[in-house]
């Protein structure tokens, strides 16, 4: 990771962003290229509104922004940039172009309504940005310790976890992977822990342990009977990761997101690690 693009909107919701980037410039050597993307005028629409004007919206403005921004980080290699377009298109072409191999955004801008009826900008950059995208929104007070994968045994999830062990290289990993049993074995008589449904998630696991790129120092993934949703939040409790790292999708198209994984992104209990499938991190 020679490149790490910060996309900020310069709001509450991304006031963590350089901050984590800058610690994770340092540990890996790393250039960041600090971005804001406006919206272009809308058709028929001359140049920036009024208001928008009022509130320093000018591309010259927004620069001195982000310099200001990255004025306390001297040590660091920061670039800014200032870019007109849609979110998505300009930062899946800025990676693109640049090689970056990590893109950090903080948190969606919540509207109730049309969250429910369509995906979020943050949810259209990550399924157009291949590279993986990190959600840092928690205060980077130190560099991350404890890392939980979320899993599915698949190869998208060992990528993940690979991932989380370069941006965090001296943090314990943990994963678990939450099984769903089947009703016939829910009413069986004999223990779920020695049911065929166990038995096949062990062999998955056992042959997950072995992908290119699982991290060496991973602890054996736990699996634990429940629903995704249920089983996480146990375990983001007990074990109070300050990174989660997950695929983008369980296996089907790569071009939607997972339930789970959305649901993570709108409401991240700490700073999420999303990585869409392809080679080993």
């Amino acid at each position: 990771m020679e490149l790490i693009v910060a996309a900020t909107d310069l709001t509450r919701r991304s006031a963590h962003v350089l901050g984590r980037t800058a610690r994770l410039a340092r540990l890996l050597g790393a250039r960041v290229l600090l971005v804001h993307v406006i919206r272009p005028p809308r058709p028929g629409v001359a140049g920036l509104t009024r208001r928008a004007l009022r509130r320093g919206a000018r591309p010259a403005a927004l620069r001195e922004r982000l310099r200001a921004a990255a004025a306390p980080y001297a040590d660091v290699d920061i670039e800014c940039k200032v870019i007109e377009d849609a979110a998505e298109v300009a930062l899946s072409s800025l990676m693109r172009e640049t090689g970056a191999g990590l893109l950090v955004a903080g948190l969606h801008r919540e509207r109730r309504v049309l969250d429910l009826l369509r995906l979020t900008t943050l949810e259209r950059i990550v399924l157009s940005v291949e590279a993986p995208v990190l959600i840092a929104h928690r205060t980077p007070a130190e560099d991350y310790a404890r890392v939980l994968g979320a899993v599915t045994f698949s190869p998208t999830c060992a990528r993940a976890l690979s991932v989380a062990a370069r941006i965090a290289p001296g943090a314990s990993m943990h994963a678990i992977h939450a099984l769903q049993m089947p009703l016939r074995e829910k009413l069986a008589a004999t223990e779920a822990e020695v049911s065929r449904t166990m038995t096949e998630a062990e062999m998955l696991r056992t042959a997950f342990c072995t992908l290119p790129g699982v991290p060496d120092g991973l602890i054996p993934p736990e699996i634990v009977i429940g629903g995704v949703h249920e089983v996480l939040r146990f375990r983001m409790e007990e074990l109070g990761p300050d990174l989660l790292a997950m695929g983008t999708h369980s296996g089907r198209d790569p071009r939607t997101l997972g339930n789970y994984t959305r649901d993570m992104m709108r409401a991240p209990p700490t700073d999420v690690l999303i990585v869409k499938p392809g080679p080993p991190g």
